[in-house]
């Protein structure tokens, strides 16, 4: 049944997969890369809900396959995203026989209940300079890059792209990160996440880099 199911897709650059009001054909999951749901307010301006990393399925697509609804946010694929989407009949008759499925589900949801209550707690108790550390400190690969522009930033972040400019501006002159054309370089990972949890009691010095 799965087999006969699944339909794969991939995405060399990045991509919209579903868009606000789109209709959902199946459950969506992802095999390597990572896909962004992110909501859109009137004046464009966008804000992450959660990602989905590999090996993990899109809730709130679930919740439109399971309810008959249409999709209420828009998801984008990163460069080199690669997913399998599993038809709404064949997931509904694995969720109803497999013990599996079931769990699978069940732990999806919990886990990004959890992700969506801390991105709001964040958003609610901690500045947004703070915020910027902490994306660029998980964002980061092994070499210290984030390979994002200033939009990309803000378009997760909430904000405007001026706005994380001059956020990351004031990063590089404390010497927490060096700003590179259409990406970020973190100097120090644990200075930067440290200097995020810590601000106002960690000092940091000056960097004319």
């Amino acid at each position: 049944m799965l087999r006969r199911g699944v339909r794969r897709r991939t995405f060399a650059k990045r991509a919209t997969v579903l868009a606000r009001a789109d209709t959902v054909s199946g459950a969506y999951f992802v095999v390597s890369g990572r896909l962004r749901v992110y909501t859109s307010s009137s004046a464009g301006r966008e804000a992450t809900l959660y990602e989905i990393e590999p090996g993990e399925t899109c809730v709130l697509a679930l919740n439109c396959l399971f309810n008959d609804l249409r999709y209420p946010a828009w998801v984008d694929a990163s460069p080199g995203t690669r997913i399998a989407i599993v038809n709404g009949h064949a997931y509904r008759w694995l969720f109803e026989r497999e013990a599996a499925v079931r769990d699978l589900t069940i732990r999806a949801l919990s886990s990004v209940v959890f992700r969506l209550m801390l991105a709001l707690e964040d958003v609610q108790m901690r500045p947004l300079e703070q915020r910027l550390a902490t994306f660029l400190v998980l964002h980061a690969s092994s070499a210290g890059e984030v390979k994002m522009t200033q939009q990309d930033i803000s378009d997760h972040l909430g904000t405007t792209r001026e706005v994380v400019a001059r956020l990351l501006a004031r990063l590089a002159r404390l010497g927490l990160l060096t700003r590179r054309r259409g990406r970020v370089v973190v100097n120090d990972a644990r200075r930067l996440d440290r200097w995020s949890r810590l601000k106002g009691k960690y000092r940091v010095a000056p960097s004319s880099g």
